[in-house]
């Protein structure tokens, strides 16, 4: 397993995308002050899942992304993304439950991304996961989250500066134990949670107990009742039986009863409501037409009047006409018929006696138009001389008097005509008339009887009601029977008797049977077959909790045994790894120094639970039973001897020398279990010439069992390396990278 590459984009002064190749064991990465060395560091701490802001030079999220130039715009994200061989398939996940998720990739991608909101988003070969997830998988390849493996500038001597206890779990984090760690934590999270289940258990049990043990006397008290309910049910079967065929009986009779009636109110309620509706609007058709015949009759009356009138003026004329003939006078001596004196007396007397009967004013003015008529017709007797007539004026005369009498009689046969429909109308309304009287006399005697039957129903129907109450009683003792003696309550519909007995002999049995209940009820019985059943189902609850908290115990023990054997071999494996550690720092160290003894001594720190801190992401273990009593923290203490010095204490180190000790450590625990990669930021920045050549002899001895990415402005330092990436600042203020190959570093490095 090795690096393969890392891929920077849009992450601090990268604006674009930039790919670093790491095909050699060692490449170094060079270039000025503010160029953005220091920014690819970051980027490994960023893509690796580090937290802290203040490590990688930020204050947020934000502060990761690119904030552009004057030629590029800020960028709305910031990625970087990572890139293992893993052909050997030595990557290693596991789930919640333990169980190894296949990672069966030739290559392991791991990429962090942050927005301008501050999301950060972590990615697996393309699927998107958690931070938890990024450090177990790290873990399994020895690459832990306490930073062993990126040394920056001015972090050299963290280690040294670390309290025993950090300095451990620095040292378990560089052994490959962290994995052991997590599955500590997730052991003792499931074991927090089984015991507080137990508890959980254990209370419902507590609860539950009492209950069961007093269902379980009611049911010691149901087995001695059971002579009782036996007697009951024998009451039960007789009675509700009788009760049944009683009610069935009772309720067909009045059904039937019922029937008939609403069968006979149906038929007379049909002749009641008949078409009288339908006779009204005829007889009121009839009445129409009579009505308009009468009118018309009247109308041809006044016409045949009018006839008549001018026919009488007509036979006037011809009269006066005639006579006229015979004796012609002068005007002032004029003489008058009495024929034409009393036709125009007439004539003029009728319109005057009509016209005092109209009410309307357009009625009266046709009738004083005609009397004006006659009236001027009447004063031509008064001229100053009469014309003499004509035979031809005669003839015409007699001419009109013949139409007119022609029409006479033509009006008069339409008036007999009219008369004969009025009187058949009549006849027919008369006749109508005494057929509805002989209707409603009909009608009236069914409308008695309806309200007889509807009385009979009404009492009918009260009866049902009765009936009704009767059935819901009897199905309410069905159920409280079925209380006392279960569902054979219902065996009452096989019982061999068909008759109903008497009302009193019913009641009889209906005392005894509640006599017999209320002793039951005495007895505690009541509700039997439901209590009962809650305590098969109490009884099985408790049966299941006692299972489950058989379940819970074993996974307790079961957890406490992975925990204590995840415990024991961190400690073998610590030890083991503490010896090879203390062999390699001798080496490094007396390399560094050219002798002097450096060496890790594995001490156990004891303090109160209440005065120290608790580890980082872990809880305080308090003791519940003594808060005095001390709890034993292990830790390491760093022991180091210079050569030709009396120095043996660390605080007594000067900064060359801390930093020669820390580089020294550093270098061995990567030794004892390399991790795939190291990065070292500046770290030989204080060195000089002849220990450049000490730290490059060790870069070459790592770089066996490690890929090195060296940060650095050390010539002997670039010496060593296969490939040199050189940072710059491009016009666009954005950093940008070069590669030079080995042969071409060797000749600027000299």
């Amino acid at each position: 397993m090795r690096l393969n590459s890392i891929s920077i984009n849009g992450f601090k002064s990268f604006a674009k995308k930039t790919n670093l190749e790491f095909e050699t064991p060692i490449v170094a990465i060079v270039g000025p002050n503010g160029s953005g060395k220091s920014n690819v560091v970051e980027a490994f701490r960023f893509v690796l899942g580090e937290q802290s802001m203040k490590s990688m030079r930020g204050k947020m999220g934000l502060d990761m992304i690119f904030k552009g130039s004057k030629n590029l715009p800020k960028g709305s994200r910031a990625t970087v993304s990572i890139y293992f061989d893993n052909s050997d398939k030595v990557f290693k996940l596991s789930n919640e439950g333990g169980e190894d998720i296949n990672l069966n990739y030739d290559v392991i991608s791991i990429s962090r991304e942050v927005y301008g909101d501050g999301l950060n988003k972590y990615i697996l070969n393309g699927g998107e996961v958690r931070l938890k997830d990024i450090n177990n998988l790290l873990a399994s390849v020895n690459i832990g989250s306490s930073g062993h493996h990126i040394i920056s500038q001015g972090e050299a001597d963290r280690i040294l500066n670390a309290s025993a206890k950090d300095r451990r779990e620095m040292i378990e984090d560089a052994l490959g134990l962290k994995i052991y760690q997590y599955k500590i934590r997730d052991a003792e999270r499931k074991l927090e949670r089984t015991e507080n289940n137990m508890k959980e258990v254990s209370l419902l049990r507590r609860e539950n107990a009492p209950h069961l043990n007093f269902l379980k006397k009611q049911v010691e008290k149901f087995e001695k009742a059971k002579n009782l309910q036996v007697e009951l049910l024998t009451l039960y079967q007789e009675y509700l039986k009788r009760e049944s065929v009683y009610l069935e009986k009772e309720k067909a009779e009045l059904s039937l009863e019922e029937n008939k009636i609403l069968q006979e109110i149906s038929s007379i309620s049909g002749k009641i409501s008949d078409d009288k509706a339908d006779v009204s609007k005829e007889e009121d058709l009839k009445t129409k037409e009579l009505r308009a015949l009468e009118q018309k009759i009247g109308e041809i009356r006044q016409v045949k009047g009018e006839i008549e009138r001018k026919l009488g003026r007509i036979e006037g004329m011809i009269e006066m006409e005639e006579h006229r003939m015979q004796k012609p006078k002068l005007a002032e001596n004029v003489s008058i018929p009495r024929e034409e004196l009393e036709a125009f007396l007439k004539e003029s007397n009728e319109y005057l006696e009509e016209a005092m009967y109209m009410d309307v004013l357009e009625n009266i003015a046709p009738l004083l138009g005609k009397i004006k008529d006659i009236f001027n017709r009447f004063s031509r007797h008064f001229k100053e001389e009469r014309e003499t007539p004509t035979d031809s004026q005669i003839d015409d005369l007699k001419k009109s008097q013949d139409d007119i009498l022609a029409e006479m009689q033509k009006i008069g046969e339409e008036e007999r005509k009219i008369l004969e429909s009025i009187e058949i109308l009549k006849s027919e309304i008369r006749h109508k008339a005494e057929k509805e009287r002989e209707n409603e006399r009909e009608k009236f005697s069914y409308k008695v009887r309806h309200q007889e039957l509807t009385s009979h129903l009404e009492l009918i129907n009260i009866k049902e009601e009765n009936l009704k109450r009767e059935s819901d009683a009897f199905e309410t003792e069905i159920k409280e029977g079925a209380v006392f003696v279960g569902s054979e309550i219902l065996s009452y519909k096989n019982y061999g008797i068909q008759d109903a007995q008497e009302r009193e002999t019913r009641e009889e049995q209906k005392k005894k049977i509640e006599r017999i209940k209320i002793k039951l009820e005495d007895a505690g019985v009541g509700g039997e077959s439901e209590i009962i059943k809650e305590f098969e189902e109490v009884k099985e609850r408790d049966a299941f909790l006692s299972k489950e908290m058989a379940d819970l115990e074993k996974s307790v023990e079961s957890l406490r045994e992975l925990i204590a054997n995840l415990k024991e071999k961190i400690n073998a494996e610590f030890e083991e790894g503490i010896k090879k550690i203390n062999t390699e720092f001798q080496e490094f160290f007396a390399l560094m120094f050219g002798g002097g003894t450096g060496h890790l001594v594995v001490i156990n720190e004891q303090k109160k639970p209440h005065s120290a801190k608790a580890s980082r992401g872990e809880e305080e273990n308090i003791s519940e039973n003594d808060e005095e009593e001390k709890e034993v923290e292990p830790g390491i203490e760093i022991n180091v001897s210079l050569p030709h010095k009396k120095v043996k204490e660390l605080h007594a180190l000067s900064g060359g020398e801390r930093s020669l000790t820390s580089i020294a450590l550093l270098f061995a625990m990567s030794q004892v279990n390399p991790p795939p990669f190291l990065v070292l930021d500046e770290t030989d920045a204080a060195l000089d010439e002849a220990n450049s050549r000490k730290f490059g002899d060790m870069l070459e001895k790592l770089s066996k069992h490690s890929e090195l990415i060296v940060v650095t402005h050390n010539r002997e330092t670039m010496s060593r390396a296969g490939v040199l990436y050189g940072v710059t600042i491009g016009a666009d203020g954005a950093s940008k990278l070069l590669s030079v190959k080995f042969d071409e570093a060797t000749r600027i490095a000299k």
